[in-house]
């Protein structure tokens, strides 16, 4: 069970990944050591899955983002369109999602000609995949990887 300390730690990891555990422990009013015995059984439990650095895709090539919406030929349980696509190094986050469509990718590419090729040759390529709507997108005004614990907000009601 996840109890208020838990959820204001994961809270201040997910702020910050690098704050160490004396500076957890102040914030919690707990030992360094208690703190640290608690992230250990978080990660144990697979409540914290793994900790992570958040790049600028524009830094380093990837500054197109679209998302791929996918409709296949699939039978009910087959997995290997799936399969294929999270195996690309594009592909960030994979759905398989409910209506018209079979799943939602969103993907990262270094400009349209590269996008191009990604829809075109390596996903339309994969046995299966009937067809792809493209949506490109042009500013992010928000994006984060962050749950929505709630301790720093209540619903207003």
């Amino acid at each position: 069970m996840i109890d208020a300390t838990d959820l204001r730690l994961l809270e201040l990891l997910q702020r910050n990944a690098r704050t160490s555990n004396a500076d957890l422990a102040r914030e919690v009013g707990m030992a360094a050591s208690a703190v640290h015995q608690r992230l250990r059984k978080l990660e144990e439990r697979g409540v914290v899955q793994g900790y992570a650095v958040r790049i600028d895709p524009d830094a380093v090539g990837c500054g197109l983002l679209a998302f791929v919406h996918l409709r296949t030929e699939e039978a009910l349980g087959d997995s290997h369109v799936a399969d294929a696509l999270a195996a690309m190094p594009e592909v960030l986050e994979l759905h398989d999602v409910a209506g018209e469509d079979c799943y939602l990718a969103k993907v990262r590419a270094r400009d349209t000609a590269h996008l191009h090729a990604l829809i075109r040759e390596r996903i339309a390529g994969i046995g299966g995949v009937r067809s792809t709507s493209t949506t490109i997108v042009l500013k992010t005004i928000q994006e984060s990887a962050a749950l929505p614990l709630g301790s720093d907000e209540e619903p207003k009601g």
